[in-house]
């Protein structure tokens, strides 16, 4: 199966410098939890998520007018809509992420996410295999700490 079967083709962007208020306002009117910051061409530059608005934002006391590139990830990793979702699937793992933006000559025409992956599997047990692979990679000292006691 190809990725370009399960992507959504509707992905919300932002200009990377946006203010990190409009990013969050339209994360809730979209009811998404990440947005793709694209650069002056229009090309994805990087990836900010609900947890990085959390995180990077509110934790450290930035305020609404914070630019989005300053505390999304970049460079991005992105799939093509012609990858298989076993391809894809396995470039999540190893990259740690949970969504993956696919692009077509360039241009963004579609996201994928860990859930949506999960769902079109129909393995409950390899789906959640398949998160927590994903969740290690992408927080490695929290699994592999040690946490004292």
């Amino acid at each position: 199966m190809e990725i370009r079967e399960v992507m959504t083709e509707s992905v919300v962007t932002a200009s990377a410098d946006a203010p990190i208020r409009h990013v969050a306002e339209m994360m809730r009117e979209r009811n998404v939890g990440s947005v793709v910051l694209l650069d002056a061409d229009g090309e994805p530059a990087a990836f900010i998520t609900d947890r990085d608005l959390a995180v990077s934002v509110l934790a450290d006391g930035h305020g609404g007018d914070a630019i989005a590139a300053d505390h999304a990830s970049s460079p991005i990793v992105t799939g093509e809509p012609g990858m298989d979702v076993e391809d894809a699937t396995r470039l999540m793992v190893n990259n740690g992420i949970r969504r993956l933006p696919i692009l077509a000559d360039g241009k963004l025409t579609g996201i994928v996410t860990l859930d949506d992956l999960a769902a079109r599997i129909g393995d409950a047990t390899l789906a959640a295999s398949i998160t927590a692979q994903v969740t290690r990679a992408a927080l490695p000292n929290f699994y592999f700490h040690d946490r004292g006691g």
